[in-house]
């Protein structure tokens, strides 16, 4: 990574260049004020998805989800958890797949819960079924070695 971090806002899908240095600071979008790197689970709308998936260089791990799904549900706040066990070394975020059949069709998901770990415009690893905190944390830094 180099000195500075692209990192598109999940609130209003502006991009912010954020100094690698800072990444801990809870550093805030340039447009809406709104934390970049809180630790939280964003919840994201299909351009806001699309772009941070092509240009953030902080490995973001999402979430494909539907309301519908038990075991969608019941790993929510194991997620939740891995999110700030992580920060602010990746983001997490969630997309409702059955608001969003466009990006299910897209990215070729076959069941959900299934998550994706994306790292500078690629996809990186692929994390089916609904998994505890610690195995979700551990994939991400399985994945992205400057972490570990």
């Amino acid at each position: 990574m180099s000195d500075s971090a692209r990192i598109t806002c999940t609130t209003c899908g502006q991009a912010n260049r954020v100094p690698v240095a800072r990444l801990a600071d809870n550093p805030k979008c340039g447009s809406c004020g709104d934390p970049l790197v809180s630790g939280k689970v964003a919840e994201l709308d299909p351009a806001t998805h699309d772009k941070a998936i092509r240009t953030d260089d902080l490995p973001l791990l999402i979430d494909y989800w539907a309301p519908w799904c038990g075991p969608c549900r019941m790993m929510a706040p194991e997620f939740a958890k891995a999110a700030k066990a992580v920060a602010p070394n990746a983001r997490f975020a969630k997309i409702n797949t059955e608001d969003h059949p466009q990006i299910s069709q897209r990215l070729g998901i076959r069941g959900i819960p299934l998550l994706i770990l994306w790292h500078r415009g690629r996809e990186v690893a692929r994390l089916p079924g609904a998994r505890p905190a610690a195995e979700i944390a551990a994939f991400v830094r399985q994945h992205v070695p400057a972490m570990a």
